[in-house]
């Protein structure tokens, strides 16, 4: 056990996709979203991937209850339920559907020996087996369950620093502006024309 490495670990747990990554990073986004709903497109920039493929995650978020959309020039998405009540867990199943973990093939009533009819003893009960993976999968369901939204925030917040929240904000601002059809420079001026800024 001392031995396994981070890879060993991926690959067990392969079965997530990178849908998954990106559907957490943009739920994060959107937690203290101020300005707007934000865009598929506009996460989509942010982050650095296709438009297209962040499009098709959206609405199994929404379809979860975890996001709700609005339509029009400031359309986009917002979060439909507290980023506390949001976890990890519910993340992962509206992006790969509740699959198991592992999917026994009852290898244990092939083997050679038993010749065409297993015995009784080696197929009776749950598969050895497919007892740990289940117990695996039960503890990473229940390590998924127990993160929310929020604490990944809390995380995120205590590791970059200050200037980076509002870095953030001015860019996802910005795109929010732009879809409305207006600069930044024209939001800061008042009625007047003066420079609010």
């Amino acid at each position: 056990m001392a031995n396994q490495t981070r890879s060993d670990i991926i690959r067990v747990m392969a079965h997530l996709t990178v849908s998954v990554e990106y559907a957490i990073h943009s739920l994060l986004w959107l937690v203290d979203a101020e300005t707007a709903p934000l865009s598929s497109r506009d996460l989509a920039d942010f982050q650095g991937v296709s438009p297209s493929y962040l499009a098709k995650i959206f609405p199994k978020l929404e379809k979860a209850g975890i996001v709700k959309a609005s339509e029009g020039v400031r359309g986009g998405y917002e979060l439909a339920r507290a980023p506390e009540d949001i976890n990890f867990l519910q993340i992962v199943d509206a992006i790969e559907g509740r699959k198991p973990l592992f999917d026994c093939q009852e290898i244990r009533g092939r083997c050679a020996a038993f010749g065409e009819l297993p015995p009784t003893w080696a197929t009776r009960g749950v598969c050895s087996v497919h007892a740990v993976m289940l117990r695996a999968e039960k503890a990473m369901r229940e390590t998924l369950a127990g993160a929310s939204l929020r604490d990944l925030t809390q995380a995120v917040s205590r590791k970059a620093p200050p200037e980076f929240a509002n870095d953030v904000k001015a860019w996802l601002g910005e795109r929010v502006l732009r879809r409305a059809g207006k600069s930044s420079s024209s939001a800061r001026l008042s009625s007047h024309g003066e420079d609010l800024s």
